[in-house]
């Protein structure tokens, strides 16, 4: 597999606005759900969101919903994350990967290993 490439992270102060981009391979990203993950330097990757193959539903964690829109480009493979009102706690390097919803939890598909650089988003209060 090739790795994703993760863009559009950056410094921001509490309340405004970053929008990431997710380029993937075929193999990544055509007939899959596609997430976002993030995670914080000594803890364990969080996903955020997973967009259904076809984009038309997105599932969101409730520490996002509301103020994250995920959203997808089959013809380019490329998977957006629009972030309004951002929040410290937002902080993170931020990654995407297939993924899968179960219940309340968004989780890596179990045969993706080829996570990419990801791209670091830090919230100042």
């Amino acid at each position: 597999q090739v790795q994703p490439v993760e863009s559009g992270g950056g410094l921001v102060q509490a309340g405004e606005s970053l929008r990431l981009t997710c380029t993937a391979s075929s193999s990544t990203f055509d007939g899959r759900a596609m997430g976002w993950f993030r995670q914080v330097t000594g803890k364990e990757r969080e996903g955020i969101s997973c967009t259904t193959s076809s984009g038309r539903r997105t599932f969101y964690v409730d520490s996002v919903e509301g103020r994250f829109t995920a959203s997808r480009d089959n013809a380019n493979k490329t998977v957006d994350l629009q972030m309004n009102s951002l929040k410290p706690e937002d902080t993170a390097m931020y990654y995407c990967a297939p993924c899968v919803s179960v219940a309340t939890i968004i989780v890596p598909a179990s045969d993706f290993r080829s996570w990419g650089q990801g791209t670091s988003v830090t919230v100042s209060s």
